[in-house]
């Protein structure tokens, strides 16, 4: 009789067996989380390198650091929370350098997720184009928050446990970062009423957020170091 397959090792289960020393496990672990991991960075950062290194080094210190993980939380949360802090390291370090516009097609071709490239609306790669603009203009903290409520779609008690603060802190710098990006906005707001009319007689109340990202399968790796230009196109 053949036996039964196996069930999967959990993820505190995988970062046990590369603590203890086995070579395989941190490579799956990678492979799991990978792809929403570096959707997190990309869309923060806004740069295609500086979402790829920062995924890097935050691979890299968890593979160095999975002996200090408790379970306190997930390690699914506790992997986001140490990619968003190199994240933020990065802008922090860049923000003495103004922002530029996303004005290269190539270059927000890069930023879109897989589905909403080529084949997708002119008006949506407009859209889209203009909201990262303006996503770019909001402090780290802020920007950070509403790329993992807004975009990723976590809970904002699973954002408040990534990011390691309040929730209250959370649904704080959501508000501030949508009321920033709501004069920005306006304009498209507008036309997309404009647009509704013929059809719906309803009023709707905007809200300025971003669009969500998808959830791509992973790509599998099995060096968290190969995650460098990954994660998004190939």
């Amino acid at each position: 009789m053949a036996a039964e397959p196996s069930e999967p090792l959990s993820d505190s289960d995988l970062l046990a067996r590369h603590v203890a020393g086995e070579p395989e496990a941190f490579g799956e672990l990678v492979r799991r989380h990978r792809d929403r991991l570096w959707a997190v960075a990309l869309r923060t950062l806004g740069d295609r390198e500086e979402a790829a290194d920062a995924v890097q080094d935050a691979l890299v210190s968890a593979f160095r650091a999975a002996h200090t993980f408790r379970g306190q939380s997930a390690v699914t949360t506790w992997l986001h929370r140490i990619t968003v802090n190199a994240c933020l390291d990065r802008v922090r370090k860049a923000a003495t350098r103004k922002t530029a516009p996303i004005d290269d097609t190539e270059r927000f071709e890069q930023l879109l997720e897989p589905h909403e490239s080529a084949e997708a609306p002119a008006e949506r790669q407009d859209l889209h184009r203009e909201l990262l603009a303006a996503l770019a203009t909001l402090p780290a903290e802020q920007r950070a928050a509403l790329v993992l409520v807004d975009m990723q779609g976590y809970p904002v008690a699973e954002a408040a446990r990534i990011l390691d603060v309040p929730t209250g802190t959370v649904k704080s710098r959501c508000a501030r970062g949508r009321a920033r990006l709501a004069p920005l906005l306006t304009h498209l707001r507008s036309e997309g009423a404009e647009a509704d009319e013929p059809t719906a007689g309803r009023n709707r109340t905007p809200r300025a957020s971003v669009p969500p990202a998808s959830r791509p399968k992973d790509a599998g790796t099995n060096n968290p170091a190969a995650v460098k230009g990954g994660g998004g196109r190939t």
